[in-house]
């Protein structure tokens, strides 16, 4: 937006002047890419969030009292959906940059300092983690929140989601190593009625497990016993560590015993039988892509299966992973995943005469937003600009140094953008960025507390 910090402050003052489910702010003039298949691409438009939702989208439309905000040289976009990030991690970034082993990473981080996490460490992290994803445009974050030692860890960690106003996804799984109470997964009947009473809320719940029992031994490995405790509790199931031989036998187990679908995300999914791609998407599963870890970390064949799942039929969602070693934003993942897709589409076909099957940018962008939030179990709520769903909405400025001038709205959106051009976040039409600025956040307090928390976990011995 154009206004000058006085005039947009006063803007904001109008915005929360009235009460949430009162408000009626519209955006006009904008480059609106609403990821909506029917909507498409709209230029010189607006839109009209009323309340938590958005109204309407198009040209010239009439609000009457609505606050206007000049969105002229802005491309609005759906948020961005991060389908799984153990958002504990968080005081930890590139603790270890060149980490090449997944070995490497369980030892330092699952085993090691994983085990010293205090309540209020996993607060911070997961609140960490949380803000910056909002500023980076980031409306929706699956939490797989593996570090759950006592009941009050899961506490810390889901209200540290509720403190952030993000659209939050807490996905509870119990720690790989060390000392614990062993509540998991008996506690998520607690969680889910002092926290997730509501379908109507920011937050949802969901079962977290491996795929196997080679990490961390049979007790977080999904199976016919946690799938009947997420069916009778009527949340989503995420397994990560979806990688090689043993996953995929695991996926056909899975697919004889009728507990795929699509509310069962696999994460990672690398090197993966074409047998259980097969399962996989004549069930409906969906999955969740680490472009970023797959890639840097060498996960199995540490090429992201993006190939694999469309030609299964599945279009992913995307992720984050761990801080610890990678970028905390879905820009990275997105250029990471169109970059490597089409490096390997031409090298495929090089010499032969044969047209690459490439990618495209609106594809990245379709698995950072709309397919992100399917796979959430979201897509009902959020991942496009859809009258009558959720306004999670990004105003990203198309006329900053780095993106002038506006050429393709959906290539500066992928290949132009960075964290610093959006100027606005909303979730839920609450405003949780405004001209450039996290709202709410106390940041010389909370980076003492990020320096301490780090100082505790780095300082104790593991347990």
């Amino acid at each position: 937006m154009h206004a000058d910090d006085t005039t947009g402050a006063a803007v904001l003052e109008q915005i929360r002047r009235r009460p949430p489910n009162e408000r009626r702010i519209l955006f006009t003039g904008a480059t609106i890419v609403t990821m909506d298949p029917a909507l498409g691409v709209l230029h010189n438009a607006d839109l009209l969030v009323e309340g938590d939702s958005i109204a309407a989208v198009g040209p010239d439309l009439d609000a009457g009292d609505a606050v206007a905000v000049d969105a002229v040289g802005t491309v609005l976009s759906p948020g961005f959906v991060d389908t799984h990030r153990h958002a504990w991690e968080a005081q930890l970034r590139r603790i270890m940059p060149d980490v090449d082993d997944l070995g490497a990473y369980v030892r330092s981080t699952l085993a090691g300092y994983a085990t010293v996490y205090r309540p209020e460490d996993m607060y911070i992290g997961t609140r960490l983690a949380a803000l910056t994803a909002l500023d980076g445009g980031i409306t929706t974050m699956l939490d797989f929140s593996h570090n759950s030692r006592t009941p009050e860890h899961s506490d810390a960690a889901v209200e540290a989601l509720l403190d952030t106003g993000i659209r939050g996804v807490h996905a509870s799984m119990g720690p790989h190593f060390g000392d614990w109470d062993e509540q998991w997964p008996g506690d998520l009947t607690r969680l889910k009625e002092r926290y997730f009473s509501s379908d109507d809320q920011l937050l949802t719940l969901r079962l977290a497990a491996l795929a196997t029992d080679e990490i961390a031994g049979p007790a977080l490995a999904y199976g016919p016993e946690l799938a009947g405790v997420a069916r009778d509790l009527g949340i989503g199931v995420s397994v990560d560590a979806v990688f090689g031989t043993a996953s995929s036998e695991a996926i056909l187990r899975w697919a004889e015993d009728g507990i795929l679908g699509a509310g069962v995300t696999l994460i990672h999914a690398t090197g993966l039988t074409p047998e259980a791609w097969r399962a996989m998407g004549e069930t409906g599963t969906t999955v969740a892509l680490a472009p970023t870890s797959d890639a840097q970390i060498g996960l199995e064949t540490a090429i992201p299966a993006v190939d694999e799942a469309l030609s299964a039929g599945i279009r992913p969602g995307l992720s984050v992973d761990v801080e610890v070693a990678l970028a905390s934003d879905m820009f990275t993942q997105m250029r990471s995943l169109h970059a490597i897709q089409r490096m390997r589409a031409v090298d495929a076909v090089h010499g032969t005469g044969r047209e690459p099957r490439r990618i495209t940018t609106r594809d990245v962008l379709d698995f950072a937003t709309l397919q992100g939030a399917r796979t959430n179990g979201l897509d009902g709520v959020t991942g496009s600009l859809t009258p009558g769903k959720k306004a999670d909405v990004l105003v990203i400025q198309a006329e900053d140094l780095n993106n002038m001038p506006l050429n393709d709205p959906i290539g500066t959106v992928v290949l132009g953008s960075d964290a610093r051009n959006i100027g606005t976040v909303l979730v839920g039409g609450e405003v949780r960025k405004w001209n450039g600025r996290v709202l709410d956040v106390d940041l010389p307090a909370l980076r003492r507390e990020v320096h301490a928390s780090r100082e505790h976990v780095l300082n104790t011995p593991a347990a």
